[in-house]
């Protein structure tokens, strides 16, 4: 007996064994005669389809046309907005519910200049904070603009001057050799670490490495999340290998999970990783610094900067020309060590990635502790 599925349809046997179909929907609740298919119960449910009222905007009767608040209703059913990544997306509705708390009522064509000037002044103790309300300001007047609400934008030119900082601070070999000497093989923290060392991945990207990436003894089809762009393959060296089999589950997608047996989102973990390194007085790291010292180890092993990039998944290459000086000026904490070690004979050594279709003529390999395949040059 074939079985029509009807949408809105709710069907049931009532207490007298009798077939009863409503059509639900917009909490309206209409009879529909008959049974499914008959001639009643057809013109009944078109009846009832083309007379739905479409579905009421959420606070779409306190909202004033032309407002701050109108204006923020609709950047938020936007495409535009709807393409942002889910971080992204969550922290401009808290800035959005901020605006709409203070000014949702005031028209947004009578915002001047001036008035940004003062709500990005009274953010001045953190620049971090004025710069993404200046963002999210831009964002509803270039809205405005596009729906015909006004013709100039009051956010143009004005900018937000961070305050000049080393960035994250990267991790040194010793640094390292603490944190392992704490977490032995068989922790999470140590599997946390191997990860972010042995692949240079984002927090946002490793807290979603499985057992379905690995691939020929590499990590592979990992997407970026940030930029959308798709990774090499990256090996997987012995020491990241082991901490997987030691304590990686095996009943899950991802490697790395929280207290709850979840996985980790990109924030939690960098603050779980934080408390990790602060428990064993290893304060002022995080786990963007381990990224940055992945990086500083292949320019040390002679890494270009575009191989550097091409790894690391920087989109621009000024990013990774930055990482590869670093280690010539000591930048970032690179550590010069004995001539003989083969991370320190720079100009001597090339990195290989068999994913790149070239491969160069080389006399002799030995494998390096990053877990990449290291050869001399003729």
């Amino acid at each position: 007996m074939t079985s029509l599925r009807l949408r809105y349809v709710h069907a049931f046997v009532d207490r007298h064994g009798r077939p009863r179909h409503y059509f639900r929907r917009h909490s309206r609740r209409i009879p529909l005669p008959g049974l499914p298919g008959s001639a009643e119960f057809n013109r009944a449910y078109e009846q009832a389809l083309a007379d739905t009222p479409p579905a009421a905007e959420v606070g779409a009767a306190r909202t004033v046309a032309g407002s701050v608040n109108a204006m923020i209703v609709g950047y938020l059913g936007s495409a535009a907005f709807g393409q942002l990544a889910a971080a992204s997306q969550q922290q401009y509705r808290r800035i959005f519910e901020e605006l709409r708390h203070k000014h949702g009522d005031r028209s947004v064509a009578t915002l001047e200049r001036r008035h940004v000037a003062l709500m990005l002044e009274a953010k001045a103790a953190t620049p971090a904070v004025a710069r993404n309300l200046l963002r999210c300001l831009r964002l509803l007047v270039q809205h405005a603009i596009k729906i015909g609400v006004r013709q100039d934008d009051p956010t143009g030119g004005i900018r937000v001057k961070m305050p000049k900082t080393e960035g994250f601070r990267t991790w040194t070999e010793e640094n390292i050799a603490a944190f392992e000497a704490a977490y032995p093989i068989g922790t999470k923290p140590r599997l946390a670490l191997e990860l972010l060392l042995n692949t240079a991945l984002r927090c946002a990207d490793v807290v979603k490495v499985g057992r379905q990436h690995v691939r020929n003894g590499t990590i592979a089809g990992m997407v970026q999340q940030k930029t959308g762009a798709p990774l090499p393959p990256i090996p997987i060296g012995a020491d990241l290998a082991a901490a997987i089999n030691a304590a990686a589950p095996t009943e899950h997608l991802v490697f790395l999970l929280n207290e709850r047996g979840r996985s980790f989102t990109a924030k939690g973990f960098g603050q779980w990783f934080t408390k990790q390194c602060e428990r064993i007085g290893l304060e002022g790291l995080s786990p963007h610094g381990l990224r940055k010292a992945a990086c500083r180890r292949l320019a040390e092993a002679g890494c270009s900067a575009n191989e550097i990039a091409a790894l690391s998944g920087h989109k621009e290459l000024e990013r990774g020309r930055a990482l590869h000086e670093g280690r010539r000026s000591g930048a970032h904490g690179a550590e010069r060590g004995n001539e003989n070690e083969p991370a320190t004979r720079i100009g001597k050594l090339r990195c290989w990635f068999a994913t790149s279709g070239r491969e160069r003529p080389m006399k002799r390999a030995f494998s390096m502790p990053w877990g990449i395949s290291v050869r001399y040059c003729r």
